[in-house]
This record gives structure tokens, C-alpha cells and sequence, in this order.
């Protein structure tokens, strides 16, 4: 993965103005972005995924122009073929697990049938050890099992960049540590390119190929590697 990334967002609330700043080019399978609360981290995966949309300067993502102020492009983000995993996994509390899983490969709206059943949502049912679950409800989970719904529903439609936003934050100790590892081996064994944002040194520790530094909206340094 190529991601050359010269981004600026201003955010105004009231009398509080909050200033991103973010430029770097950055090659691997593993970028780890940290820094503490408040640091602009979220703000700058979601420009990456599309979901915000910066005041200037540009995304690319191996070549492919995903946002250009100067030109007016600005692609959505189901063209961007990244996959965005939110810390609290939203996952949809209306849909079961297989369902949650199908909706990540299907286009538009429409919610699968609860029986939904395709070769892609049947392997990441069996990768994530999720078959015996595939009919329960968010709400009837574990926090791990929730993760790995989120994981599969990313994943399903094989992105070729996984953007993970704190995605250990919601975990207690021994559950965070156990999917930590099981993230490991998952990226390792799948080759799947990430982003990861994080506060958390055992994070940049276990994932850090390529770590940037960010405080205040700003990059603080340029790429290190661990």
C-alpha cells in the first residue's frame, strides 16, 4: 500500500475552532497513527474513508486520486474500496450476525434476508469462528464476538485498505490482548493493508511497521519505523 495523504480540515463549534493538518507519504501493510484523545486521529481516518471531507489538498491510495480540492474530486465511500471499522463496531442492532456480515458485500440499502448465504459470507463465518452466533443479535453477543462480526462485515468485500479506528478501546484488559493477537495473525495471514489509530503503546508495539505521531490536529513527526 502507497498512501500519500496532504490533507486540512477546520472544525468550528461556536467559539472553539479545531485545526487538521495532516502530510506524509506512507508505504507497508501496517501504519499505526497515535496520539492522545483529541488528537485529530478519528478525524483524519475519516477523511481517508470519506466521510469527511477536507477544506484542501488531496488522498491517493497506489496511484488512485480518492480526493483533490484543486480538481473536485471527491470519491464516496463505497469507491473507495477501504473498509472502515468503527470503535464501537456499529454494527446494526436490527440484523443478526450473518446478515450484519452480508451487508458489508451487497450494494445499496436493501437489509439480506436473515438466511443470507453466499461463499464469501459463509468463509468469513467460519474464519471468525462466528457459525454457531450467525443467527444472534449484536445485543446477545460478546464484546469479542461483536468485533469479529465487524471484522468479517469489513472484510467481506475485500478491500484493499482496512482502516481501524481504536478498535481495542472498548475490550477489558484480557479480551483486548486476546484480539490484539488474533488481529495479528489475521492481517499477516490475509495481507490485507491497515491503518490503525490508537492511544495505546502495546498497539504501536504489536502493529507499528510504519508509526506517525499526531497532537493538536498536527503531525508531529515524520515515519518512523518500529
Amino acid at each position: 500500500m502507497r498512501l500519500d495523504v496532504d490533507i486540512r480540515k477546520t472544525l468550528r463549534s461556536g467559539h472553539r475552532t479545531f485545526e487538521l493538518q495532516a502530510r506524509f507519504c506512507a508505504q507497508g501493510e501496517r501504519v499505526v497513527v497515535v496520539g492522545p484523545s483529541g488528537a485529530g486521529k478519528s478525524m483524519l481516518l475519516k477523511a481517508l474513508a470519506g466521510l469527511l471531507r477536507p477544506d484542501a489538498g488531496h488522498v491517493r491510495l497506489d496511484g488512485e486520486t480518492l480526493f483533490d480540492a484543486a480538481q473536485g474530486i471527491h470519491r464516496p465511500p463505497r469507491e473507495r474500496a477501504v473498509a472502515y471499522l468503527f470503535q464501537d463496531y456499529a454494527l446494526f442492532p436490527h440484523l443478526n450476525v450473518r446478515q450484519n456480515i452480508a451487508f458489508g458485500e451487497l450494494q445499496g440499502w436493501r437489509n439480506p434476508p436473515a438466511a443470507h448465504a453466499s461463499p464469501e459470507v459463509e468463509r468469513w463465518l467460519d474464519a471468525f469462528g462466528l457459525r454457531e452466533v450467525a443467527h444472534q443479535h449484536p445485543h446477545e453477543l460478546s464484546g469479542g464476538q461483536r468485533q469479529r462480526t465487524a471484522l468479517a462485515r469489513a472484510l467481506v468485500a475485500r478491500p484493499r485498505a482496512l482502516l481501524l479506528d481504536e478498535p481495542f478501546a472498548a475490550l477489558d484488559t484480557d479480551l483486548r490482548a486476546s484480539m490484539r493477537a488474533e488481529l495479528d495473525a489475521l492481517q499477516r495471514r490475509l495481507r490485507v493493508p491497515m491503518v490503525l489509530i490508537t492511544h495505546d503503546p502495546e498497539d504501536v508495539r504489536v502493529f507499528g511497521e510504519q508509526v506517525l505521531r499526531m497532537d493538536g490536529g498536527h503531525m508531529m513527526e515524520d515515519i518512523a519505523h518500529a
